[in-house]
């Protein structure tokens, strides 16, 4: 992977991390999507060969201490999202767009139900059903996702 190819991919996971501490009103945060979750999915997916488990854990980690979470606590999340997204991309990447969608829910679902445990060994469990809304909201916005970053991938020849 060139200079360049990391620089747009890091960047866009740069990106991703700041939509995630961008500041919200208290009723919209039940609706904050995983954006990290999602930009990652799609650089695994699409360069399963550069973008894996290691990249998941260290934006796992940098998601951690940017969100005040427990240490480790995305990046086990996020490296189990990468190791799977990995190794089902030749699956979930000739899907059409509106089952891929299907496909990464679980992942995302997944991501969550990690991150709650870990929630609810170390502190008290938050709010039911506000919880589940945010993977749902991330997986109604993965099209979206995934059309401006194959764009980003296509205009600067990410190998």
């Amino acid at each position: 992977m060139n200079g360049r190819s990391i620089s747009v991919v890091w960047t866009s996971l740069g990106m991703a991390l700041l939509l995630m501490i961008l500041p919200l009103p208290e009723w919209a945060r039940a609706f904050r999507p995983q954006w990290a979750v999602l930009v990652l999915i799609y650089w695994c997916l699409a360069l399963p060969h550069r973008i894996s488990v290691g990249t998941g854990f260290v934006l796992g980690l940098l998601l951690d201490v940017l969100t005040n979470t427990l240490l480790g606590q995305h990046a086990l999340g996020l490296s189990l999202v990468a190791y799977l997204s990995v190794q089902l991309h030749t699956r979930i990447r000739i899907f059409p767009l509106w089952q891929q969608t299907f496909a990464i829910l679980v992942l995302l679902v997944m991501e969550h139900m990690l991150s709650l445990w870990v929630t609810a060994a170390t502190a008290a469990a938050p709010a039911a059903l506000r919880y589940w809304t945010i993977p749902l909201v991330s997986a109604l916005l993965w099209p979206w996702v995934f059309v401006i970053l194959h764009n980003v991938h296509r205009q600067f020849k990410v190998t």
